[in-house]
Formats: C-alpha cells, structure tokens, sequence
C-alpha cells in the first residue's frame, strides 16, 4: 500500500461523498481528560462511512465491469452505501439481504435503488445467493470490508480528520469487518505524526482483540451486542493491514457502549447508532492512559432504529 493509492482514491470518490464536520465538545473534553475531535461520518451520505468505500470499489471498475452491476450481501449500511453509490455512477446494484433484515433498511435499500434479493439468514445462503447473481448477471462482487478498494476509501475519513488536525496523537474507530480500522490505519501510517491507531470492540464480539494476540483470524461464536454493525469478521485482506498498522483494540461491556452513546446524544446534539459508540467508550473506560492528548475519534454512522433506543 501507498500514500498515492490513497491520494487517488480521495480524489476519485470526493464528488460522490460529503467532506463530513469534526466537531467537539467541551463537556466532553473535560469528562476524558483528553482533547477530542469527533469525524461525524453520521453525516455522510446515506449516513455512515461506507459510502467511501462503496464509492471507492465501483468508481475502479472498468466499464464492461459496471454495465454488468455489482451485487453484495449485507443486511446494513453497506446494503444502503452500495445501492447509493451505485445509483451516483449509474451502475445496477443488486443487493442480497436476509429474509429477517428490518423493513425500515429494506426500504433504505430500495430508496436508494437497489434491487434487492431476499435469502434465509444464514451467511451461507447469502454467499449462495450472492454467487448465483454473479454467475447469472455477470455482476462484480463487492465485499462490504475485505476489499482492498473499500479499505482506502474508508481510509478517506481519516485522510479528512488528518488535514484539519495533523498532529493527533491517537485515532480511535470501531471495529467489525475490520475495514474502517484498517483504512484508518493506512491514513495514520501516511498522513499522520506519530498517529496511533486504536480499535474499540465489543466484549461480546471480540474476535479483532483475540485475532491480535493470536496472530491469526478468530471467530465468534455468539454476537449478543447492541452494536449491531460489529457483529461481522475479519477478513484476509484487511487483518495483515490492522497487524501491521493496528496498535491495540479496547474491549468494552455493553452498558458502557450504551452510556457513550447516551453522552454524544445529550451532549452533542447528534444521533449516532450503538456502533458508533463504542471507540468513545473505549477511551472513556480507559481515560487515564489518554489525559492530556489529542485524540479523532471516527464517528461511523447514525443509521439508528429510534423504535429500538437502548435508553
């Protein structure tokens, strides 16, 4: 990986993402004991960071390739990134979701104009299903984060969080699939002075944490969280990235995520999803290690059910 390759990947999305605000907060500032900057990618289009990498993955495609479309399979926002994506470089997106997806992200998919195809809920139906599009419509395959193309645009948010202040001391993100982290990582490594990059994880999800201290791709045998966009795996693309560029992951407990959530909520004026809190939650559960240094936090996304608030 290069510097470059991330330079023309910034270049290549910006007219089809918004250059999200960093916001901070006073209150909570002086609650951590650090200094925060707040990337709000809930402010994206479509409302979370995977609009980069979607952008990013079908803007290299050639045009055979894109007359074809893309298809996917996710139930969350990449579900809805993809279909948006798509749609702004005028490419068919074909989007497998599980038969138990909620209405409310079926219609977001839809909306966008994504054509979705339903499966049971198991990941080897969707993978099926997913194949068998791309057998029968010639469609290119795109993983929602073990995509090399879907790293460095998710990379972009940090690239943006860097220019505005480049000397932070650390970057925290949430970790699921392992591409937001791993683009992170990248855009620390080439932009930033001495930017440590750290993930925060669910306990209940913990598979990055283990994956780190082994050496090699651990799963989860349940995924009881409330940050429901972390319940995916690492992938063999983006894990030697997080080991080689990844400083450490902080585990969280659930009460903690929501308790973080619940500050940004009242104190910020901005909705986040569960998901989104979990790095404030790992530097709040750890704060004395972090007093008195500039840290980004990535806010990831606000796609949140408001008939399912946690508080």
């Amino acid at each position: 990986m290069t510097k470059k390759e991330l330079q023309d990947c910034h270049q290549r999305i910006k007219k089809y993402i918004h250059r999200t605000p960093v916001l901070t907060s006073t209150l909570l500032n002086n609650i951590s004991g650090a200094q925060i900057f707040f990337k709000c990618e809930n402010f994206q289009r479509m409302g979370a960071f995977k609009m980069r990498g979607a952008a990013s993955a079908i803007s290299k495609l050639s045009d055979i390739q894109k007359s074809h479309g893309v298809v996917t399979h996710s139930s969350g926002n990449f579900a809805q990134a993809l279909s948006l994506a798509a749609k702004s470089l005028d490419v068919k997106a074909y989007i497998v979701m599980p038969s138990t997806a909620p209405q409310v992200k079926k219609d977001a998919v839809k909306g966008y104009g994504g054509e979705i195809i339903e499966c049971p809920p198991t990941l080897q139906d969707r993978e099926q299903t997913a194949f068998k599009i791309q057998t029968e419509k010639k469609a290119t395959f795109l993983h929602p984060s073990n995509d090399l193309d879907v790293i460095l645009g998710q990379g972009t948010a940090a690239i943006e969080l860097l220019e505005e202040h480049p000397y932070l001391e650390y970057i925290f993100t949430p970790v699921g699939g392992g591409g937001l982290v791993a683009g992170t990582a990248l855009a620390a490594h080439f932009y930033g002075t001495d930017c440590t990059v750290i993930g925060g994880e669910p306990f209940e999800v913990d598979d990055a944490y283990r994956s780190l201290k082994s050496g090699k791709i651990e799963t989860n045998s349940t995924t009881n969280t409330i940050a429901d966009g972390l319940k995916t795996q690492l992938g063999d693309i983006n894990f030697p990235i997080i080991k080689n560029y990844v400083d450490e992951i902080i585990r969280v407990e659930e009460d903690e995520i929501i308790s973080a959530m619940q500050l940004i909520w009242e104190r910020m004026k901005i909705i986040i999803e569960p998901s989104c809190a979990v790095p404030f939650a790992a530097l709040l559960k750890e704060k004395q290690r972090f007093e008195n240094t500039k840290i980004g936090i990535i806010l990831s996304g606000g796609n949140v059910d408001l008939k399912n608030l946690p508080f």
